[in-house]
């Protein structure tokens, strides 16, 4: 940065990108395969290249933010506004689901036997494990928050053990929604109840762990000493990730599990 006469950083040339989107359309390409001819060959090749080429990207950003300086002021602005925007893509994907539910819900037709559970579908108890797995998020979002202030302060044990109780908390959430599945008596196949169902929590779920993965990541770079009081960008934005997670996850329980049953 000694030569830099402006706060932007101009990225230097990486094979990262065009590297993950093969990985990721090759992941897909696997999946399909995997659906179809029963074969698992090009979905492990498809997701090992990308957990490689992310772990390597992140190196690259990882030493950029902290090592060299790049991630200044006006850079981190940005980094704050793509997020934002990010998060708003992620709502608006959500939205759809909850607008195909309450769509279906509040008008069933004669297919769904005029009437919401559909006729043959038993929903699952709301007040059982989906209760027990919003006290979960609930009580995740409030280590995190533990964390955040303790991050700000300069307090690292407490920023650690309060990061690893959420990512302890994410996993259990996790487990309990994939013994959730196997217990439930109906599936992704069961009409419309069904895939809409079985869409929106299993994206959720896909989110909780992608959000686990980032704290995950958040809590090695702690222990690390990547963190300062004025510099923890990273941390920043897997928090946010992870609240906007805890508050979709709030309105799938009333909706879906609650109302919806």
């Amino acid at each position: 940065m000694t030569n830099q006469m402006h706060p932007y950083h101009m990225v230097n040339e990486s094979p990262w990108p065009i590297l993950g989107s093969t990985a990721l359309f090759t992941t897909a390409c696997g999946l399909t395969t995997w659906m179809h001819l029963k074969t698992m060959t090009l979905l492990n090749l498809g997701l090992i290249t990308t957990l490689l080429t992310a772990y390597q990207w992140w190196r690259d950003i990882i030493r950029e933010s902290t090592y060299q300086g790049h991630h200044t002021t006006k850079v981190q602005t940005g980094l704050r506004y793509g997020m934002i925007l990010f998060i708003t893509s992620e709502v608006l994907f959500f939205f759809g689901f909850f607008w195909t539910f309450y769509f279906s819900s509040t008008n069933p037709n004669p297919t769904l036997g005029l009437q919401w559970p559909p006729k043959g579908i038993e929903p699952l108890n709301p007040i059982e494990v989906p209760l027990l797995n919003t006290m979960i998020l609930l009580a995740s979002g409030m280590t995190l928050t533990w964390s955040h202030h303790s991050i700000m302060k300069g307090l690292k044990k407490n920023t650690s053990w309060s990061l690893l109780l959420t990512t302890l908390l994410g996993g259990y959430f996790t487990l309990l929604q994939a013994l959730e599945y196997k217990d439930t008596k109906f599936s992704i196949s069961d009409g419309t109840y069904g895939a809409i169902f079985f869409m929106a929590t299993g994206f959720h779920g896909l989110h909780v762990m992608i959000g686990t993965s980032f704290l995950i990541i958040c809590l090695m770079r702690q222990m690390h000493s990547h963190f300062t009081t004025k510099h923890y960008f990273g941390f920043e934005a897997a928090a946010w990730y992870w609240h906007f997670v805890d508050v979709v996850w709030l309105f799938l329980y009333t909706s879906i599990y609650w109302w919806g049953s």
